[in-house]
């Protein structure tokens, strides 16, 4: 099973026409939220999505072309695409699968399952009414000319960290990351994001970046490799039940701007054709998020029951729900779930933007910098917020 930070670098350069590299992930756990991955639309992505639709069955008649107004008399059949395999990101949409919240708003859910194309490539070629994503994924998507706005956002702040043994005591601060070996993903942003954090921790910011034909936290955790990005609500709380702790320097804890590591996204066009399905379902789901904040045992019951045999340790979803409510993940200041911040979205784009990673569909960097604004919607979130 390949991590999520190289799914996403996978989906990304075969966008591009490019050849992947493969990597196998220790325990068979999620490797973390590739917010990493500069996509391009291209010819071969639309080939990508026909393929995709072709091998799923989604049709072309109901809500966004892909599901169909099936599900029984006054309902509606919502499609939504998953970037990786079950986790905890997904725990508020189980939820409300199994508390019947989608059927209380007359939404009939149809979970297209991760397979070669991104979420984003699915929802702007109307394969998918709604896909997970996360924040540079919709800017990456957004800025190449693709169909793509953030409506719904599950984690209110970034859930990545750079990650070292515990073990390491000559590795105290980001600072001492100078000289030392990153066991990375080959995506654009990883070393700007770093070099950053090292420099405004005290050091240079110089360091080995190694992509890795393996899985980069085999080679953290066998030394191979000193350091590497994690989620700190999965890997590292997958590590320390399997007794290899990790040591954790939060990127915004030296300056870095926040950022969403999971969104749900949709397109404009799907908005303006089937408002009304698309408050229904972000209702139901913003019931589900809110469920999981208030009862995240109880949340994590439901994540393992609805997918049989997929977890060997279901102690590490538990753990991670309550990784997530501990940490302040699921709910905003006000206390409510899905909720985006102009801020965050304007200070991390910005980040992309200043470092010229966003390009056009020509693969052209841009060259005025973004309405942020339009990245995202909070509109069709429930007036009566949870």
């Amino acid at each position: 099973m390949t991590s999520r930070l190289t799914r996403r670098r996978a989906a990304a350069l075969r966008d591009r026409g490019l050849r992947p590299l493969s990597r196998s992930l220790r325990a068979g756990g999620r490797a973390g939220h590739a917010r990493r991955a500069r996509r391009a639309a291209t010819a071969l992505a639309g080939a990508l999505v026909l393929l995709t639709a072709a091998a799923c069955g989604s049709s072309a008649g109901g809500p966004g072309g892909s599901g169909g107004p099936g599900g029984g008399p006054g309902r509606t059949t919502v499609t939504l695409a998953l970037d990786w395999t079950p986790n905890t990101n997904y725990t508020g949409i189980y939820v409300a699968e199994a508390k019947g919240y989608f059927a209380a708003h007359g939404v009939t859910l149809k979970k297209v399952p991760y397979a070669t194309t991104a979420p984003e490539t699915l929802i702007s070629h109307r394969q998918a009414d709604f896909g997970f994503s996360y924040q540079a994924g919709v800017a990456y998507a957004q800025a190449a000319g693709q169909d793509v706005v953030s409506v719904f956002a599950p984690d209110q702040r970034g859930i990545y960290a750079i990650g070292v043994r515990a073990n390491r005591a000559d590795i105290a601060t980001p600072r001492d990351l100078d000289g030392k070996t990153y066991a990375g993903f080959g995506t654009p942003d990883e070393q700007p994001e770093l070099r950053y954090v090292i420099q405004h921790a005290g050091g240079r910011g110089t360091f080995k970046d190694v992509t890795l034909n393996t899985s980069a936290y085999d080679a953290l955790y066998t030394g191979k490799a000193d350091f590497s990005i994690t989620a700190s609500t999965w890997e590292a709380v997958e590590a320390k039940l399997a007794g290899e702790p990790l040591k954790l320097f939060a990127p915004t804890d030296y300056g870095f701007p926040d950022q969403y590591s999971t969104l749900i996204a949709t397109s404009r066009a799907f908005l303006g054709a089937h408002a009304d399905a698309a408050r229904r379902f972000l209702a139901a789901a913003s019931e589900g998020y809110a469920y999981a904040a208030a009862h995240p045992d109880e949340a994590a019951d439901i994540v393992v029951a609805r997918n049989p045999g997929v977890f060997s340790n279901p102690r590490l979803v538990h753990d991670s729900e309550a990784a997530l409510v501990a940490g302040g993940f699921l709910r905003d200041a006000s206390g409510q779930v899905g909720t985006q911040n102009p801020t965050i979205w304007a200070r991390y784009g910005d980040f992309l933007f200043d470092h010229g990673l966003l390009v056009d569909g020509s693969g052209k960097k841009l060259a005025a910098r973004p309405d942020w604004s339009a990245y995202y919607t909070d509109a069709y979130l429930p007036a009566d917020r949870h």
